[in-house]
């Protein structure tokens, strides 16, 4: 049996600030959205794909990949965003054991008065603080930890 890889001094600063940015990002975002919206992270994680694709309406399968939810959660959340009437659930005419998940004009409204708030919340947490430069390496650096822990998923 190895030795376990300990991460070193550094590593683990480097790594606990990272962690420690995730959390407050999230908190910051979550509360920018119910404050300006009265969406919560969760509906507007759903809100946006719906918003984007063809129709409105997107397989609940593809919709739970989309933003990496199991079954359990993404139907829990349905169901809370069904009762304030900004999506509905639909049959799957390809499969009638799968559902679709449709953006109602409510849900539609929702969103496009929410998403100038949070992208401009983005940019002010996430790009305003970095140059130019800065954010093309954030994202080569984003590129290559995708694809190590893609590799990893094998």
């Amino acid at each position: 049996m190895s030795e376990p890889r300990w991460l070193a001094p550094q590593q683990a600063e480097v790594w606990a600030r990272y962690r420690k940015v995730y959390r407050e990002l999230q908190q910051a975002q979550d509360q920018q959205l119910q404050r300006d919206s009265g969406l919560s992270a969760a509906d507007y994680a759903l809100l946006a794909p719906l918003s984007e694709s063809d129709d409105g309406v997107l397989r609940a399968r593809d919709l739970g990949a989309d933003v990496g939810w199991e079954r359990s959660r993404l139907s829990h959340q349905i169901s809370r965003m069904e009762k304030r009437g900004i999506v509905v659930r639909e049959a799957c005419a390809d499969d009638a054991r799968g559902s679709m998940v449709r953006l109602t004009e409510k849900g539609r409204e929702a969103i496009e008065a929410a998403a100038p708030k949070h992208a401009e919340c983005v940019r002010r947490l996430v790009f305003d603080p970095l140059t130019t430069d800065e954010v093309r390496l954030f994202g080569d650096f984003l590129d290559r930890i995708l694809g190590a822990i893609e590799r990893g998923a094998r």
